[in-house]
């Protein structure tokens, strides 16, 4: 299912989630509370009926129900409901999503699936209010329709927030290694990265390695903000490289994606000179074309956090 993303054209701001619900379970005889979520068609790899279940003797979290077979492989079933609280009505349609990202496959239990939505990015609102404030960590988005509220789930951050072993690995020898004093300089990067926590982490091993670090919340503020400094360099007779010698983004991000920044910045006649590094679980094999499509200078995976700063420097001093 996840191949249908790849019929999305990169840089138009588009993309496919799927909408699933959790039916809540309530009073004896009432009926259940329906609440819709969705995640990104491109992170999922199947959907399937509830298989038979086999417990484990010991689970990070009580939401780990235990383990099934898909067809020679292994995967952890993580009860989404519980994780979120929301004990869920089970019933013969209870469903299964399978899903990949970060080369890591695990599924979770829903209560039923109902459609895939296209969207534009600039539909998916960042949360605010209630959800920001109680939901920060679980939701990265969003979407009004007429009749209800998607919530869409950050998978990633419940995978990580469940087995922190698997959160960003990197290569820690290359990653901790110092550098040189003579060698280090302070290139101004601007991160792009709706999720708080990476955003920091980014910011952490860049600033480590010498890198001066600029911080915003998705693509639109980022674009709004690299449109004042070429114009102040414009006007102001001062090269770019005053303000900014580099962007590391994010694909997935309300307002504007990634790929859609990605684009913007290489069709400009005055941006087009800054290197742009994709950084995103959703790099692989089959979506690794619409980075090379958008004119990214570089695609860096998650757990290649490690390698993020030597890459950055070289695509910096090439670009001199």
């Amino acid at each position: 299912m996840a191949q249908t993303n790849i019929l999305l054209e990169a840089g138009t701001n588009e993309l496919e989630i799927i909408e699933f619900y959790i039916d809540e379970a309530t009073e004896p005889g009432a009926k259940p509370y329906r609440a819709y979520y969705g995640v990104n068609v491109a992170k999922v790899l199947e959907i399937i009926r509830l298989p038979k279940v086999t417990g484990m003797p010991q689970t990070p979290h009580p939401c780990v129900i235990g383990t099934f077979n898909l067809r020679s492989r292994v995967i952890p079933l993580i009860d989404l409901s519980m994780w979120l609280g929301k004990p869920m009505a089970r019933d013969e349609n209870t469903k299964v999503i399978v899903s990949e990202f970060n080369k890591v496959i695990n599924a979770f239990m829903v209560s039923g699936v109902t459609r895939i939505h296209r969207l534009s990015w600039s539909e998916v609102e960042p949360p605010s209010g209630y959800v920001a404030q109680f939901a920060a960590n679980n939701f990265t988005g969003v979407v009004k329709f007429p009749d209800h509220i998607v919530l869409i789930l950050d998978m990633e951050q419940i995978i990580w927030d469940l087995n922190p072993a698997l959160a960003m690995k990197t290569d820690r020898q290359r990653a901790e290694a110092a550098i040189p004093e003579p060698e280090r300089s302070a290139y101004k990067t601007l991160v792009v990265d709706d999720s708080n926590s990476i955003r920091r982490l980014i910011a952490t091993y860049l600033e480590k390695d010498g890198f001066e670090v600029i911080q915003d919340v998705n693509g639109q503020n980022a674009w709004d903000r690299l449109a004042e400094w070429r114009e102040a360099a414009t006007k102001g007779g001062k090269p770019l490289t005053s303000s900014v010698n580099l962007v590391v983004t994010d694909i997935e991000m309300p307002s504007m994606d990634g790929h859609t920044l990605c684009k913007k910045i290489k069709d400009d006649p005055v941006l087009k000179q800054l290197p742009v590094v994709l950084f995103s679980s959703l790099i692989n094999d089959q979506l690794y074309h619409k980075g090379l499509s958008v004119g990214a200078d570089d695609q860096v995976t998650k757990p290649e956090v490690g390698t993020l700063a030597e890459r950055a420097r070289k695509l910096i001093e090439a670009s001199r």
